[in-house]
């Protein structure tokens, strides 16, 4: 729009609207706008007139309106030319008029505004014009397009975003409140719009994310408006605007001040409101936080009525402190001002103390609240009473009103004023203050608490908490005056509180005081405080060390014990008694000490006769003081007591009594420190113990804890008590001890003991102990002379060795007392004077570590381990022998412990020395082995350790030293098994380490050694042993040479190398031997060999390992011959040593290089033996190893492995490969690549005869693979196959093993195999082959097929057994060729077979997926340029020698295999040129197409098809050279010469064009125009062509007309016609043919392609696509044929329109009625889907010629009456199915018409009576279709099926409805039709479409049917359970009411009643049925079945009876509830 137009739209006045011209369309609120342009004014007015008394009715106000706006003349007035004034006086207040929405429209908004979320609202903005962006409401124009209601947060959005907008809305509440006030009672009306006023500006204010100035300055007015109004809504809602802008926005304070007082004063305004207006100021307050609102507010808020009653409310839930932080310092203000008459006017001045007080009453005040107050009291007193002439009666009257105020704060807040009061003490120094500082305090209940004190100079407070004692003491005295004359203002709580601390003071003279004071003031405190308190006194005193204590005990007993405290209260008692006893209990002779005053002070106190415990004590006591002397006071006092309390225990109450034993017990428990608390203990535990012996009944519970208390007692005492009897007799037995060498004897064995094993139970020394005694011989040695110390030093004396072993103990102490002792010994001359010398100085060091003093020995004795002997190495050597003396001469114990220390210490000296112990114990061992100590099996343990790197060299040295080492070897016995260390023989075999056997110099040592460490293995049993010698085998370093002199048998002397040799040997030995001897050797020999041989297997440390070659093939040799049976089974021997010659030779050359001669010579390396072992053996295994030492030995020395490699790959193809095992696969895998590269690498290249050679090796070996291939696991033969020749080359020799497979494949797998599944077979071979090719490279693959290609070429033509001339020739020519496949051996058909099995699989090989993926993978045919030209050669040369071949042998017997093979040739040609680039492939096809020969031709052009179904993108240019070809192959298919061939190639070719077309037809479609024309003249009629070239042709007419499109249009009158023909004949021929299937392609393309054009065809179409339905159902739904077929009929609905097909249908329909069988469903299918295509435009323009076409179709049941009833419903079906299509796309208008002309069509009286069939089976399936909506057009169908149901019961008419023989079907069919129409209807009822008066008329004639038994027993069955008792359980549930049930209900059961049994068995079907539908609801209608069922329960038909019971059963389910008490 311009801007121009703008202006002018904005200048326009309403009555220059143009909808006021025009009355098309009129703005309406109640109708719709062409609606509402319908109704005149008269109308309209007369409306008007109806809706004011409508108003009227409800309010009479409006009756003033009546006359002026509802007159006569207003319906005349026509606003749009009235004047100015005019249309202003129509703007009358209240009611808008003429034309609002144009005149008015702002106030029409303001009207309907709040209702803005209602669909009334879219409609008025509907109306307006809003649509210009420069108009107010332009933000409304989303909702008047798209009709939704304007949402909520749209509203608020615009309100906070538009000003002007908020403004709209305030002022619009402002003028309806200003209106409103004329009227007071209607403020309730302005509820909706106050409501909507409040939140949207609320919600807008909470939305927007910054309010700004300007949103609170537009607010501002409306809220002091809404303030001052007297309406509450209005005034509610100004309250929460105010609360959202103080919590979103910080206002200035003078603006805050200014809106707070504006609240306060307008509260008394609205009383409902005040709670809400004191919240909302509440609110304000909180948020803005102002320091002061100023005193003019407070007066209003005073006057509030109920004031601090509504806070006190408030603050329950809310805090209202902001509020009184301003009331308070204006309220203590306001009492001060009414004391000095400064009141406010009008005012009462006790207001404002009530209020104060109402606040301390009620309100609880918080945040510091209470502390401000008390502060403003304090301030406010003092600065008034401060100033200077004031009068004394005001300071009274000021008093007056203070004091109950501060009496108030003081009892709700006591410690408040404490507070502020300490805080403003310390700041008064001030005389004068001082003095109103204590008039302010005397107002206070605590004001004494801060009286100075004339004394202290500082108050009472703080002198009672003084430092110093006296002041506390003068304290604590004014506080007992203060008491006396109750002069001071002193609290009650604090001097409670002041008096209980005291009591605790540390002054005794302050507790005096305090305890006088407690006395004065003891009425005022607890029972339980008292006792609580003076018994804590008890507890604190200490009269032994203050004898003023007495005292204080005194004046605390005697308040104790008053009657009043202790007065019935038992437990208080007990208590008391208790913590009493210890003063009562007599500790002391001395009458004048304080503890025994007041002792006698308690038991005159009285506390004796208070407690029966106690009763009696004071007369005992005087008794025992005045007849017991002072020395045995103590004692009898004490025992006096204990009688006496047993006794009153005893004789008392025993519930009391057990109370009080309780508490003694709890005193028993606890820890006893000073002498009063364990004579205590001691008398209690008498007492206690007394009481439970004496006790007649002993009460269980107390004696155990009696009992328990004692036990724990003793046992801390037990210990104590052990060591000092210990101790005790420790020195009576040194008091014995008369000689100090006995008694460090004695020390000696508690020094040691501890660590024996072997010690009795209670004979043990602990570690206290053990330290004791080290510490006493410590200090005993330190007092003895040099001359004894170093006799205790010498070796003759056990201190030294038993302090040395001391020094490795795990305790730290122990270890630092021998060190301790050892010093002692220090500079003392003796043998261990060097060891003694050396440890000394590092005591700190053993003190740390425990383990130090072992490495420290171990450092000072390594010098004995050099071989120079240096100075001290005597010294050293003696020292050591005599320690060493000690260990055998000492007990096992202490030898085990030394042993230990010198655990490191190694050499030949110290194993020598302990020779002769380790032989002791050994023989004990083996003689005694019970006898053996533990610990001396320990020393022994540890003296073998010594046999180590350091001592070996005396093995040789000394014979003994060995003999006992063996010795210990064979000491196989078990000591102590629990025990940590093993047997004597593992320790003794662990030692036989790598150094130490290596340290052994002497060889013959080490052989001894090996020789019983080999026999031991052999007679071992034990597995721990077994393990242990395999590991020290594995650890030594071994020469080759020892294990060969292990492995000789006991008679061989030297190794023999040969075969030969070893024979020899053998015949000897057997000639000389008994063989007692040979079995000897065979039965031990072999198992110690086989050991042996199982240690090498593992053994890494060998040296000159090829020293056991020799031997081990000797040892293999005689595996190999005939064994006795005793010696078993040798394979696993066998198998042990080729797996040692293996390791040699892995260790002789690691990298597989050759042996230097010197290192091994080849000669002894027997790999005959090997070949033979695994000729002779059986077992895998033994196969295997060998196997892999052929493989190693291969690389090593060749030339003696390729003697024997037939041998082994013969052997391998009949044994190994077989095993379906990983093990046996790597076997393989080796032996292939360790052997077969010696054999290629000995083919030089230098030789021709050698390659010869090596290539006739290899294809025997690839032959020996390829025979035991059928036996190889199936996923193991792939593998071996391509490990094989990956091996020998596959460049030069995949080829072999492919003629071999074939080979193998023609001579024994075809002759093998049964006939039939030969073809699976070969399938599989061949998929197998092209495995093995494709795991190689393309060019491998390619160069083998080559390499086939010449082989075959050079293969004879036929094998000529009868042409004896050619044969030199054919010799020398097969010498020349390697022969792979044997033409001698075959037979002619085999190298027949042979010949076209190699073709067949070169083709099958380049179309394989597999091998086209290679070619992509390598790079695709450009990386094989040159490879695939040389296999074109190839393959064109080889089909130039078939070709000849064919020429040949034409008249022979074998012309068909050589055209057979010319064929799979050309399939090779044809798989070649594949992959062959297209630029050189159409060259090649355009010359063969000129090839003379028609074999060639065809060829070609099926190598051309083939790349043409490749779906590849070409270039432009070779696009246009394959569009060269078009013309070539057209003069193929018009050349229609005679010939079988020649008709395959025309076919050919036409298929060629066809698929030519398909790839370039439609980027070029102007080549194949002829191509049409040619093939519309082939499929003429007159032409005679055959079937197959006709069929091509008709395909390449569908693939050429979908290309040209228009260009096709100019043969259509020549091609529809033909193809029409040849699709009738084809229809005729049949089913199975390709004709067929090609004729409907053809016709399908074309119509699909020119749909337009065909219509002067499409009749024909139409009837043909009829007739061949039939035809190609019969070939399946899935069929080619009828996928095509159903294509065109869905092309023929849904591309044609309907003026062109409609005629067309209505034409085809009246040929295809007189054969309507199987035409008529496929016929209205196309109808039916082209009704569902069309739009409703096309819909309702064809309707009334679908109409007649439909009327004349539903007669098709009348036309065919006498016709078979199902196939007449079938065909009937389909026709109603095709209507309901269309039904379906009507309008309700459209349809009802239809439906009732159908109605009418059906019921006109001289219409068919089977026309109702139609229109009922109609009827039904248009309500299945339109569910719900049917039930608009159903009424008119009540009656007539009311009608109908009763004209069908037999029961009720005799008289035929159909004059038909066939009535009773139709009678039956017309029955289902109407009841499954009924349940639909019943069922899809949501409207309540069933009403009374129709259920009314269907209820009698639907139950009548249960009699109604038309059709004979079995229909009427089916009727009612399928359809009748559904439909009737149905029409309960849509009747929907129980009025209506219960007839339905009784009808259905007087049907129970009828004479038929099958109709009372219908009755409850349906009863049953009308249940379960109903369900609970059924449950009103069970009483009245009752006894209906009752009746049946008893019927004459059993078959009933049961239905009956059934019923009952499936009832009860149902409902619930059980039915069976009913009956």
């Amino acid at each position: 729009m311009t801007s121009l137009a703008q202006q002018l739209q904005r200048l326009a006045l309403p009555q220059s609207d143009p909808s006021l011209l025009s009355r098309d369309e009129v703005a309406s609120l109640l109708f719709d706008p062409k609606e509402a342009a319908t109704i005149d004014r008269d109308t309209a007015f007369a409306i008007g007139c109806t809706g004011l008394e409508e108003l009227l009715g409800i309010d009479p106000s409006f009756e003033r309106f009546e006359a002026p706006l509802f007159s006569q003349l207003a319906k005349t007035l026509e606003r749009s030319v009235q004047t100015k004034a005019v249309n202003k006086q129509l703007d009358v207040r209240f009611f808008l008029r003429f034309h609002i929405h144009l005149y008015n429209p702002d106030s029409l908004i303001a009207c309907v505004l709040p209702y803005h979320e209602t669909r009334i609202f879219v409609r008025v903005i509907q109306l307006l014009k809003i649509n210009n962006s420069k108009n107010k409401w332009f933000w409304l124009l989303p909702v008047k397009q798209s009709g939704v209601p304007l949402a909520k947060g749209t509203l608020v959005t615009h309100c906070y975003k538009d000003l002007g907008f908020m403004d709209f809305i305030c002022s619009l509440v402002t003028k309806s409140v200003k209106v409103f006030a004329e009227y007071p009672g209607s403020s309730a009306q302005l509820r909706v719009l106050l409501t909507f006023y409040a939140s949207t500006i609320v919600s807008a204010l909470v939305t927007a994310e910054d309010i700004s100035d300007s949103i609170v300055a537009k607010l501002f007015p409306y809220i002091q408006k809404g303030l001052k109004s007297s309406l509450p809504d209005y005034k509610a809602a100004t309250y929460m605007i105010i609360c959202q802008i103080s919590v979103k926005v910080t206002m200035e304070e003078t603006f805050v001040n200014s809106l707070a007082s504006q609240i306060i004063k307008t509260l008394t305004k609205t009383p409902t409101l005040i709670k809400d207006g004191l919240g909302c100021l509440i609110v304000l307050l909180q948020r803005q936080k102002p320091d002061s609102l100023g005193k003019k507010p407070f007066p209003h808020l005073c006057d509030v009525p109920d004031l601090i009653a509504i806070l006190r409310g408030i603050s329950e839930t809310y805090d209202i402190s902001p509020l009184l932080r301003y009331l308070l310092p204006h309220l203590i203000g306001s009492v001060i001002s009414h004391v000095t008459g400064e009141e406010t006017e009008g005012m009462d001045g006790q207001i404002y103390r009530k209020h104060l007080e109402a606040i301390l009453t009620d309100i609880s005040l918080k945040d510091n609240l209470d502390h401000l107050l008390a502060s403003l009291l304090f301030e406010e007193y003092i600065s008034y009473t401060s100033q200077e002439e004031i009068d004394p009666n005001k300071i009274s009257l000021l008093n007056e009103q203070f004091l109950p105020l501060i009496r108030l704060l003081e009892s709700k807040y006591p410690r408040t004023l404490d507070v502020v009061l300490e805080e403003r003490l310390k700041e008064i120094t001030d005389q004068k203050k001082q003095e109103l500082f204590h008039q302010f305090i005397s107002l206070s209940t605590s004001g004494g608490k801060y009286q100075f004190l004339a004394d202290s100079d500082t108050s009472l407070m703080l002198s009672l908490n003084h430092p110093l004692a006296p002041v506390r003491l003068l304290a604590v005295n004014h506080l007992k005056s203060i008491m006396e004359t109750s002069k001071e203002s002193v609290d009650e709580s604090f001097i409670k509180e002041a008096i209980l601390t005291r009591l605790g003071d540390d002054s005794i003279d302050v507790v005096l005081s305090a305890i006088n004071a407690f006395e004065i003031f003891k009425q005022h405190f607890s029972s339980e405080v008292t006792i609580s308190h003076l018994l804590n006194l008890f507890r604190r005193a200490e009269l032994s060390k203050n004898r003023e204590w007495y005292k204080v005990l005194e004046v605390a007993a005697d308040i104790l014990i008053k009657e009043e405290v202790l007065s019935g209260n038992t437990e208080l008692s007990n208590q008391v008694v208790v913590h009493l006893l210890p003063f009562m209990v007599i500790d002391s002779d001395d009458m004048e000490s304080a503890e025994m005053k007041i002792a006698i002070y308690l038991s005159k106190s009285g506390i004796c006769s208070l407690h029966p415990v106690l009763r009696g004590w004071k007369e005992v006591l005087e008794n025992v003081i005045k007849s017991t002397k002072s020395g045995k006071l103590i004692g009898v006092a004490n025992q006096k007591m204990v009688e006496l309390l047993a006794d009153n225990i005893n004789s008392g109450d025993p519930s009391c009594m057990l109370k009080m034993v309780e508490d003694l017990v709890s005193v028993g428990e606890k820890e006893s420190f000073s002498l009063k608390q364990k004579v205590t203990f001691h008398v209690i535990m008498a007492v206690l113990i007394s009481c439970c012996s004496s006790s007649k009944e002993t009460h269980f519970p107390f004696a155990i804890r009696v009992f328990g208390l004692l036990q724990k007692k003793i046992k801390k005492l037990e210990s104590v008590i052990a060591a000092v009897v210990r101790r005790a007799k420790s020195l009576e037995r040194m008091v014995h001890l008369e000689d100090v060498f006995q008694l460090f004897k004695f020390f000696s064995v508690l020094w040691t003991y501890g660590s024996s094993r072997s010690h009795p139970p209670r004979c043990s020394v602990g570690t206290v102990l053990q330290t004791q005694a080290l510490y006493a011989g410590c200090a005993v040695l330190s007092s003895q002379k040099p001359q004894c110390r170093h006799r205790l030093a010498s070796v003759s004396s056990p201190v030294v060795a038993s302090l040395l072993l001391n020094l490795r103990s795990p305790v730290k102490e122990i270890r630092r007392a021998a060190i301790h002792c050892l010093q002692a010994f220090s500079g003392v001359a003796s043998q261990f004077q060097l060891v003694i010398d050396h440890v000394v100085p590092k005591a700190e060091e053993i003190t740390s570590d425990a383990t130090y003093v072992v490495q420290d020995l171990a450092a000072l004795f390594e010098e004995l381990q050099r071989e120079k002997k240096l100075k001290s190495h005597q010294k050293l050597s003696e020292t050591l022998k005599n320690l060493l003396c000690c260990v055998y001469s000492c007990p096992s114990y202490v030898a085990k412990d030394l042993m230990k220390v010198l655990q490191e210490v190694s050499s030949e000296m110290v194993l020598s020395q302990l020779l002769p112990m380790v032989e002791q114990l050994l023989e004990k061992t083996q003689q005694e082995p019970t006898a053996v100590l533990p610990d001396e099996a320990a020393v022994l343990h540890l003296a073998l350790g010594k046999y180590n790197e350091y001592s070996a060299s005396l093995l040789h040295k000394d014979p003994k030293s060995l003999d006992i080492f063996i010795k210990a070897m064979h000491t196989a016995k078990e000591l102590y098994p629990g025990m940590l260390f093993s047997t004597v023989q593992i320790t003794a075999l662990e030692k036989i380490t790598k150094p130490f056997f290596a340290a052994i110099s002497d060889g013959k040592v080490q052989q001894k050694l090996l020789h019983i460490l080999f026999d031991l293995l052999v007679n071992c049993k034990n597995s721990h042993c077994t393990q242990t010698i395999s590991s020290v085998f594995k650890g030594i370093s071994v020469n080759a040479e020892q294990v060969r002199i292990e492995l000789e048998p006991p008679d061989k002397t030297k190794s023999l190398g040969t075969i030969q040799q070893t024979r020899r040997q053998k015949m000897q030995q057997k000639k000389s031997q008994d063989p007692e001897s040979v079995q000897e050797v065979g039965g031990s020999y072999w198992p110690r060999v086989t050991l042996i041989l199982e240690l090498l297997q593992h053994k890494k440390k060998l040296k000159n390992p090829q020293i056991l070659i020799p031997t081990l093939f000797n040892l293999l040799s005689r595996c190999l011959e005939p064994s006795p049976p005793e010696q078993g089974n040798m394979e696993y021997t066998k198998q042990l040593i080729l797996s040692c010659l293996l390791n040699i030779c892995q260790k002789l050359s690691p990298d597989g290089g050759r042996i230097p001669k010197d290192v091994l010579d080849e000669e002894k390396f027997n790999v005959e033996l090997i070949v033979q072992c695994i000729r002779v053996s059986e077992m895998p295994q033994t196969h295997h190893h060998a196997l892999l030492l052929l493989g190693t030995v291969a690389s090593i020395f060749p030339d003696k492995v390729l003697h024997n490699i037939m041998s082994i790959f013969t052997f391998m193809g009949a044994s190994v490969m077989r095993l379906d095992d990983t093990y046996s696969f790597q076997v393989i895998n080796k032996t292939v690549k360790m052997v077969i590269p010696a054999l290629i690498q000995s083919d030089g290249g230098d030789s021709a005869e050698v390659s010869r050679s090596v290539e006739e090796t290899v294809v025997k070996i690839t032959g020996v693979f390829v025979d035991a291939l059928p036996h190889v696991p199936e996923h193991r033969r792939l593998p071996v196959l391509v490990q094989l020749v990956d091996t020998l080359g596959a460049g030069r020799f995949l080829w072999v093993l492919l003629v071999l497979l074939f080979d193998q494949y023609v001579t024994k797998t075809a002759l093998a195999t049964a006939y039939g599944e030969k073809d699976a077979i070969l399938e599989a071979d061949t998929e197998f082959w092209i495995s093995v090719c494709c795991e190689f490279s393309v060019q491998h693959q390619i160069q083998s097929l080559m390499n086939i290609l010449q082989y075959l070429i050079n293969l004879p033509e036929e094998k000529e057994e009868t042409v004896p001339k050619a044969a030199f020739d054919k010799s020398e020519s097969r010498e020349e060729m390697l022969q792979v496949f044997n033409v001698d051996a075959h037979s002619s058909k085999q190298l027949r077979h042979f010949k076209f099995l190699s073709v067949s699989f070169m083709s099958q090989l380049l179309a394989s997926s597999h091998f086209i993926r290679k070619v992509v993978e390598s790079g695709g045919p450009e990386a094989l340029k040159g490879l695939e030209q040389r296999l074109l050669e190839a393959v064109l040369g080889y089909i130039n020698a078939v070709a000849q071949s064919v020429e040949k042998n034409a008249d022979k017997l074998t012309a068909k295999f050589w055209r057979a093979l010319l064929s799979k040739a050309y399939d090779v040609l044809d798989k070649v040129n594949a992959l062959l680039p297209t630029e050189t492939f159409l060259p090649v096809i355009r010359g063969l197409l000129g090839n003379p020969l028609p074999s060639v031709r065809r060829k070609a052009m099926d190598l051309l098809n083939n790349k043409l179904q490749q779906n590849a993108s070409w270039k432009k240019k070779t696009v246009y050279r394959f569009l060269k070809l078009v013309p070539v192959l057209l003069a193929v298919v018009q050349r229609n010469k005679q010939g079988a061939e020649q008709a395959v190639n025309r076919q050919t070719a036409l298929h060629t064009l066809r698929l030519l077309c398909r790839n370039f037809g439609a980027e070029h479609p102007e080549p194949f125009a002829p191509v049409l024309n040619a093939a519309v003249k082939l499929i003429a009629p007159e032409e005679e062509e055959e079937r197959n070239v006709l069929g091509s042709a008709l395909l390449c007419v569908a693939e050429v007309a979908s290309a040209l499109e228009a260009l096709a249009i100019p043969q259509l009158p020549s091609l529809m016609p033909s193809l029409l023909t040849r699709m009738k004949n084809a229809s005729v021929m049949g089913s199975g043919d390709v004709y067929l299937l090609s004729a409907v392609a053809a016709l399908q393309k074309v119509v699909e392609t020119l749909p337009h054009f065909i219509s002067p065809y499409l009749e024909g179409v139409l009837l043909q696509s009829i007739h061949l339905e039939k035809v190609t159902s019969e070939m399946g739904s899935a069929s080619q044929a009828n996928v095509r077929l159903k294509s065109l009929e869905k092309t023929l609905a849904t591309t044609l329109s309907p003026r062109v097909l409609l005629p067309a249908i209505s034409e085809t329909y009246k040929q295809i009625e007189k054969n309507w069988k199987h035409h008529m469903g496929p016929f209205m299918s196309i109808l039916q889907e082209h009704v569902g295509a069309m739009r409703k435009q096309e819909l309702v323009s064809h309707q009334s010629q679908l109409t007649a076409f439909f009327l004349e179709a539903l007669d098709f049941r009348a036309r065919h009456p006498e016709n078979d009833l199902e196939e007449v419903g079938k065909t009937e079906n389909c026709i109603i199915d095709c209507l309901v299509a269309m039904v379906v796309k009507l309008s309700e208008v459209t349809f009802r018409p239809l439906f009732f002309k159908l109605f009418d069509w059906a019921k006109t009286e001289d219409a068919p009576k089977d026309r109702l069939l139609t229109f009922y089976n109609l009827a039904d399936c248009i309500a299945e279709k339109l569910k719900g909506l049917f039930t608009l057009f159903a009424g008119h169908l009540v009656k007539p099926f009311a009608d109908t149901l009763n004209q069908v019961n037999i029961s009720k008419t005799d008289e035929a409805f159909f004059d038909s023989e066939n009535d009773p079907e139709k009678c039956c069919l017309l029955l289902q039709f109407i009841l499954n129409c009924l349940y639909k209807i019943f069922l899809f009822d949501t409207q309540h479409f069933l009403s009374k008066e129709r259920a009314e008329a269907l209820m009698m004639p639907l139950v009548d049917q249960l009699e109604n038994r038309l059709g004979g027993e079995e229909k009427f069955q089916e009727r009612v359970t399928g359809h009748l008792a559904p439909c009737i359980a149905q029409f309960s549930v849509a009747v929907a009411d129980d009025s209506l049930w219960k007839p339905l209900n009784y009808q259905i059961l007087l049907k129970t009643r009828d004479s038929s049994p099958k109709v009372r068995f219908a009755a409850l079907i349906t009863v049953l049925a009308l249940a379960e539908k109903l369900k609970d609801n059924y449950i009103v209608l069970l009483p009245e079945s009752i006894p209906f069922l009752a009746e049946l329960m008893e019927d004459e038909c059993e078959e009933v009876e049961r239905q009956c019971q059934k019923t009952i059963q499936q009832l009860e389910a149902v409902l619930g509830e059980p039915l069976q008490s009913y009956f």
